[in-house]
């Protein structure tokens, strides 16, 4: 059924400001500007640095939202790299690009990389020398559109959620619809809008009420009942189905599985019992994943994934969690049985791609308080809502590293809280610079947070110095928890081994009473022959979004030789040989 969307009314004064900074090469800039962003920016021109910054002041206490800042790479008052690194003084969420001339561009290479390592701005690229320079605008509508996904509030939405202030089953809705991509508003009961949603609930319809862009409503929405709805109930899976290839957990890894299964022509079917795109999904800007030099954010990565999964006919099933397999008996199997609450699907493979959970904190007066200023994970949806508040994030990955980045652009401060010694061991360098870059963020090693509270929501924290035992309380409006990750294998049949942290077992690291004729599991493959684990879950992996991805995959050869090996059972062809990646 396709989207039903919703525009809201906008002036022509309120349009996101793209402002130019340019003097030798302004014409151009500015034609090639108002050529294809006019309609849906406002694109101003100013010459040099000091009326750029004076015009973003201006701009900023007229609460006028700014998109883009856009410079020349040379001014009559300052270099353009100069400005930028000034910009996030006085609007943090703008976007911002250096414009080189083609005649400079050879020249201007190391300068310009040497910027980006310093964080000094999004990107650089080339002025246009001739008509429909497709790649220049590429990188800017990739900029302009990463900002009004994360930063402005959308004008066109699919999906309306009726719920009053603080109501924290409707914050997880709105999370898990700003993981999935889908524009969102929140509307209070009294609106005009809600209403209409309400009375399309019926009598006795409980808040929140969501509306989706299907034009299903549901009344006493939680986050689990709206992913169902947004792709189809498991009641929708044609009974007697066997399909080659059940992939559990629809995050980078089982992602990747999905792609590579359908495009191969297996019968393929997803199962993610959260948002589409796991973990990754909630980071709001990963940098080093291979062929987005600008970056990409774990949303968009994750919708392009599953688009991409669906274009092959990979069918997915969200909202519920797989609470058991059973596998195919000994002397019939062809199959396995893959359960949900309330319903089963039969696999001739099942590829384990559930990745981990982060930890809890265990502190009782912080745990009482999630959904109401203390959330485990990224909670990109909540960034907004931070703005000049005080925040802290805990942990000293690199998820933790990319919330706090992403947070600093609205909140007035940013604390990191770390058990070790500094980020350097647990964090990629180019997280680790850009947080040194970022004067909003502050970083306390060796600490621990061990109490909290508020009225209604966070109000404050108590932290130890893990080395003095020392405690402070301070200020807090926000907590973003994202501590290590635990592995949710408990149900698990009892005949796939675990490690003693609850990863599963793969290939050579099945200890040998688990190996078959002598012979351990192939690379990827579990104690269970058909069923195989990618991604964070599986013991020894590296835990990155690259690396997950790869291994989803890899595991394709494996499910074919599998598939093969059953075939050759079937029709008697014993001599079919099993042992791909052993």
């Amino acid at each position: 059924m396709p989207e039903r969307l919703e525009a809201r009314a906008e002036n022509p004064a309120d349009r996101p400001v793209v402002l130019l900074v340019a003097d030798a090469h302004a014409r151009q800039v500015e034609e090639e500007f108002r050529a294809r962003y006019d309609r849906d920016y406002r694109v101003e021109l100013v010459r040099s640095a000091d009326a750029a910054l004076d015009r973003l002041r201006d701009l900023v206490a007229a609460r006028e939202p700014v998109a883009m800042i856009a410079a020349e790479r040379r001014l009559p008052d300052a270099a353009g790299v100069e400005l930028l690194h000034q910009v996030p003084a006085v609007v943090s969420t703008a976007r911002r690009v250096a414009l080189v001339p083609g005649d400079e561009y050879a020249e201007a290479l190391d300068e310009m990389r040497a910027a980006l390592l310093r964080r000094d701005m999004d990107t650089f690229v080339g002025i246009p020398r001739g008509a429909r320079d497709e790649e220049f605008h590429t990188a800017l509508v990739e900029l302009l559109s990463e900002w009004g996904w994360s930063v402005a509030r959308p004008t066109v939405t699919s999906t309306e959620i009726v719920a009053e202030p603080g109501d924290r089953d409707a914050a997880a809705v709105r999370d898990l619809l700003e993981r999935l991509g889908v524009p969102n508003r929140v509307l209070a009961p009294d609106d005009a809008a809600a209403r209409e949603i309400l009375g399309e609930a019926g009598p006795g319809a409980v808040l929140p009420v969501v509306r989706t862009f299907a034009g299903r409503v549901l009344s006493g929405a939680t986050a689990p009942a709206v992913a169902e709805a947004m792709y189809g109930g498991y009641d929708s899976i044609p009974p007697g189905e066997i399909a080659d290839v059940a992939v559990v957990g629809a995050g980078p890894a089982g992602l990747a599985a999905a792609v590579y299964a359908a495009s191969e022509g297996l019968a393929t079917v997803v199962l993610e019992r959260d948002a589409i795109g796991g973990q990754a999904g909630s980071s709001s800007m990963i940098r080093n994943y291979l062929g987005f030099p600008r970056g990409i954010s774990g949303m968009r990565l994750a919708l392009r994934s599953r688009i991409q999964a669906g274009r092959f006919g990979a069918r997915f099933y969200t909202g519920r969690p797989v609470v058991r397999i059973e596998p195919g008996p000994a002397d019939e199997p062809e199959h396995h049985h893959v359960h949900v609450d309330g319903a089963q699907l039969c696999a001739r493979t099942v590829v384990l791609a559930t990745g981990v959970s982060y930890r809890r904190l265990g502190v009782p007066g912080v745990d009482d308080l999630v959904g109401a200023g203390v959330h485990y994970g990224a909670a990109s949806s909540m960034a907004r809502e931070m703005t000049d508040r005080d925040v802290v994030v805990v942990g000293g990955g690199n998820s933790a590293g990319q919330a706090a980045v992403h947070l600093a652009k609205f909140a007035g401060s940013v604390t990191i809280l770390v058990r070790r010694e500094d980020l350097a061991a647990t964090m990629s360098d180019y997280l680790v610079r850009e947080i040194a870059a970022t004067p909003t963020i502050a970083v306390r090693p060796r600490t621990a947070v061990v109490d909290g509270g508020g009225d209604g929501r966070l109000q404050w924290l108590v932290t130890e110095d893990l080395d003095t035992g020392e405690r402070s309380k301070t200020h807090a409006d926000g907590l973003f928890c994202l501590l290590g990750a635990d592995p949710d294998c408990g149900w698990l049949p009892g005949g796939v081994a675990l490690d003693d942290h609850g990863f599963v077992l793969t290939g050579r690291d099945v200890p040998q009473d688990g190996w078959v004729d002598g012979r351990p599991p192939a690379s990827l493959e579990t104690t269970l022959r058909g069923v195989f684990a990618v991604g964070d879950v599986r013991a020894g992996s590296m835990k990155r979004v690259a690396s997950a991805s790869g291994e989803g995959a890899s595991v394709l050869p494996l499910v074919h030789a599998h598939l093969a090996w059953l075939r050759a059972q079937e029709f008697g062809g014993g001599s079919v040989s099993y042992d791909t990646g052993r």
